[in-house]
């Protein structure tokens, strides 16, 4: 199986990566909200992926990790009901979510590693 593909002609793939730091206190209220999350995101049409992640070093920093198919699929998700839940947690962060959102247009994977390796030796 290759792990190196090409979206089809002007598809491109939308990773997004979002960086919550939340009130001490509110850690654990936030945590379940975004993990209430997971589940119903990865069902909605296009959703590749949907990880949150908590940092080992700092338990009040979450990342959220979410791939989309596609950009309609991302605009159709900012407008659902569960996105104005993240949303919702706003209040509950010490300060401002920085959110970076990625266009992919092609992915490879270890052949590119094995490759790069193969050239150094």
């Amino acid at each position: 199986m290759s792990t190196r593909f090409k979206f089809e002609k002007g598809s491109q793939m939308i990773v997004v990566i979002t960086m919550l730091k939340v009130f001490p206190e509110k850690q654990m209220e936030v945590e379940q909200t975004l993990l209430s999350l997971i589940g119903p995101v990865e069902e909605e049409p296009g959703c590749l992926r949907y990880g949150v992640f908590c940092d080992i070093s700092d338990k009040n920093r979450f990342t959220l990790i979410e791939e989309w198919r596609g950009p309609k699929d991302f605009d159709r998700h900012i407008r659902s009901s569960r996105f104005s839940v993240l949303l919702g947690t706003k209040p509950l962060l010490s300060e401002p979510p920085r959110i970076r959102i990625h266009t992919v247009s092609e992915t490879q994977g270890m052949e590119v590693i094995h490759t790069a390796r193969k050239n150094t030796t």
